[in-house]
C-alpha cells in the first residue's frame, strides 16, 4: 500500500489562467471583412469613383490587409460601395455626388463602423397612466410619500 493515490483535481499553474483575446483587452479584432466597390464605366456620376478607385485603392488595400476588397461593374448603374461585417450584416453607401474626399471620407465610415444596427437614441420616457399602488418608496423617508 505505498503506491500514492492520484490528485482529486489537476492542479492550476499561473500561466493557464489567461483570458480569451477580445476587442479592446489585448486584441482589436476589425468587424468589417470586405468592401465591395460598384461603379459604371460610362457614367459622368462614376467619374469621381473611378479617380478614387485609380489613385487610392492600391494604399488602401495596403493599409487594411485583413479586408477583401473587390471592384466590380455595374453597368448602367450608380456607384456605391458594400461593407460587410462579421456580424453578417452589409451596409451600402451610394457614392454619386461625392468628391474623392468624400468618398474617402465614406469608406472610412464603413471602415470604422461595426456593422450593427443602427438604433435610435430618442427613446420614449415610460409613463404610466395609473398611480403606482405602493407609492414611491426611498431610504430617506421615515414615513411612506402619499401620491
Amino acid at each position: 500500500m505505498a503506491s500514492k493515490l492520484a490528485p482529486a483535481t489537476k492542479p492550476i499553474f499561473r500561466a493557464q489562467l489567461t483570458s480569451r483575446p477580445s476587442n479592446g483587452h489585448t486584441a482589436f479584432v476589425p468587424q468589417i471583412r470586405k468592401l465591395v466597390f460598384e461603379y459604371c464605366d460610362k457614367w459622368a456620376s462614376s467619374a469621381n469613383t473611378r479617380t478614387y478607385l485609380h489613385n487610392h485603392l492600391e494604399e488602401l488595400a495596403r493599409a487594411h490587409p485583413h479586408i477583401e476588397v473587390v471592384v466590380r461593374q455595374r453597368n448602367l448603374k450608380q456607384p456605391i460601395v458594400r461593407g460587410f461585417y462579421l456580424n453578417d450584416n452589409e451596409k451600402v453607401i451610394p457614392l454619386n455626388g461625392f468628391e474623392v474626399n468624400g468618398i474617402q471620407n465614406k469608406v472610412q465610415l464603413l471602415l470604422d463602423s461595426s456593422g450593427a444596427k443602427i438604433k435610435s437614441l430618442k427613446r420614449r420616457t415610460v409613463e404610466s397612466t395609473a398611480e403606482s399602488a405602493r407609492g414611491i418608496w426611498s431610504g430617506v423617508h421615515d414615513t411612506p410619500f402619499k401620491i
